[in-house]
């Protein structure tokens, strides 16, 4: 699993080099986000472990207070969350989660980007079946028994700890998160996550070579240039 991940960070990493992207995607979600959840980060879980990712990530004061003024004005954008599947160059699978405030827009757009590489969007299910969504935690620990201990006590559902170089990373379903992420937080003083996330991780990954790892970059490119798209989750490996 930790594998797979690894994959997908590095492969986002290849496209996420345009930062006024970066800004205008945290933008958007952290509006969302206070919008339904309050704006008061210490009340809203889900917002204050966003903007911590945002900051980790580089994304101005400014850009975040901009999303949250916005959201404590009540009207504004009425965005919907969207998400399409689909399989991509080398019959790899593919899941894109958008912020939308229009989501025939959105489908057609997203649709053109499966079309322009000759793939396929597919229908609800039709890929996401084969992929664990799943709540991941990064955070320096002394080892994994003292981690896997202080989880069960809270009696959180564990799918999964890997241990390396100093660092554990956990693995729940994504409804654990906020029980996963506060029973952290009670057992270890001080804690800070390097990763703090819930994501799409695929249950097995799909080798693509030659001309499909063109294809696929492009791919990813393409999504990755729509503001509607938020996230993009695959199984390519390369």
């Amino acid at each position: 699993m930790g594998r797979a991940y690894q994959n997908r960070k590095e492969s986002m990493a290849k496209t996420s080099d345009q930062k006024a992207k970066v800004y205008s995607k945290y933008g958007r979600e952290i509006y969302v986000c206070a919008k339904s959840g309050g704006v008061d980060p210490n009340g809203n879980l889900a917002l204050r472990s966003l903007m911590d990712r945002a900051k980790k990530d580089q994304v101005p004061a400014h850009v975040i207070e901009k999303a949250l003024d916005k959201a404590k004005g009540g009207g504004g954008e009425d965005f919907d969350t969207a998400r399409y599947e689909g399989f991509g160059p080398g019959n790899t699978m593919v899941i894109v989660d958008c912020l939308s405030d229009n989501p025939n827009r959105t489908f057609g757009d997203v649709r053109t980007c499966f079309n322009k590489v000759k793939s396929k969007i597919g229908t609800q299910g039709s890929v996401s079946h084969m992929f664990d969504h799943s709540a991941i935690f990064v955070f320096a620990a002394e080892d994994e028994d003292s981690v896997m201990e202080a989880l069960l006590e809270a009696d959180v559902d564990v799918t999964d700890i890997e241990y390396e170089e100093g660092k554990a990373t956990v693995f729940t379903p994504n409804t654990e998160y906020g029980h996963a992420r506060q029973a952290i937080l009670d057992a270890f003083d001080g804690v800070e996550f390097d990763v703090d996330e819930i994501q799409f991780i695929p249950q097995m990954t799909t080798q693509i070579s030659g001309e499909d790892v063109e294809q696929f970059e492009r791919f990813l490119d393409l999504l990755n240039d729509l503001d509607d798209v938020q996230n993009v989750y695959h199984n390519a490996e390369y």
